[in-house]
C-alpha cells in the first residue's frame, strides 16, 4: 500500500464498518444489539454514536455486505441482519489491511528520535 493511496478519514469508517461485520458473524441481529455488541465485545472501547450506526448499516446492505430482513419479535418490527458471504470475504481481506496499517503506524510510533542538528 503506497502512502499516497492512504485516506485517514476513510479508515477510522472503515473500522466502524468492518466492526459491524466482525459483530454479525456470531450470526444475524438488529441495529441496537449490533450496536452494544461492538461495546461490549471492545470492553467500551468502541461505541456507536447515536444516528452512526443506521447509516453504516444501510450502505453495508446496498454494498450487498450485508443483508436485512424485517421480523417481528415482541409485537415489534426490528430489521435483522446478516453477513452475507461477499461480507465475509471483505472482512478478511480488510482485516489484512487494517494489521498492515496498524504495524506501520506502530513502527512509526516507536521510531527512536533523531538527534537535533
Amino acid at each position: 500500500m503506497a502512502e499516497k493511496d492512504f485516506d485517514v478519514q476513510a479508515f477510522a469508517r472503515d473500522i466502524n464498518e468492518l466492526l459491524v461485520l466482525s459483530t454479525l458473524r456470531d450470526g444475524p441481529k438488529h441495529g441496537y444489539q449490533i450496536g452494544l455488541d461492538v461495546e461490549t465485545d471492545s470492553n467500551g472501547l468502541f461505541r456507536f454514536r447515536h444516528g452512526t450506526l443506521y447509516p453504516i448499516l444501510h450502505r453495508l446492505e446496498e454494498e450487498g455486505l450485508i443483508g436485512g430482513s424485517w421480523s417481528k419479535a415482541g409485537g415489534r418490527r426490528r430489521k435483522v441482519y446478516g453477513l452475507t458471504a461477499a461480507g465475509e470475504r471483505h472482512l478478511s481481506g480488510e482485516a489484512s489491511r487494517v494489521e498492515e496499517i496498524v504495524s506501520r503506524l506502530m513502527g512509526l510510533l516507536r521510531k527512536p528520535g533523531r538527534a537535533p542538528a
